[in-house]
């Protein structure tokens, strides 16, 4: 199956859900700092997967989607922080770490069928 437009791909579509869910748990967060950097970091998992497809080449997509997958790391360990911090449920970081560790999934899936090419 061929994919015309980054938002056909299903990493992106799991990383603008997480993105989401990010803004809406942390959107009244006092913690500027703290909220600044996991909503970057959930922007940046989507924006990279979008950056890569539009380069037109395999080898620069890889290397955007490595570094999505590496932002999706950096959202998840916040999110122990924030949950340590109460900032989060426990319901709450189970849903936003379950939709990282899909989008990571689906980024390393992506990744392996790329370097079959």
């Amino acid at each position: 199956m061929r994919i015309y437009k980054f938002e056909e791909i299903q990493s992106w579509q799991k990383a603008k859900e997480l993105t989401i869910g990010v803004y809406k748990n942390f959107s009244e967060n006092k913690d500027y700092g703290f909220k600044d950097q996991i909503q970057r970091a959930s922007v940046s998992v989507m924006n990279n997967i979008a950056e890569g497809f539009e380069s037109q080449t395999n080898k620069m997509f890889i290397r955007y989607l490595y570094i999505a997958k590496g932002s999706c790391g950096e959202v998840r360990s916040m999110l122990y922080l924030a949950k340590e911090f109460n900032y989060i449920s426990d319901e709450q970081f189970e849903k936003l770490s379950n939709l990282s560790l899909d989008a990571t999934q689906l980024i390393s899936g992506f990744i392996k069928k790329l370097n079959e090419k």
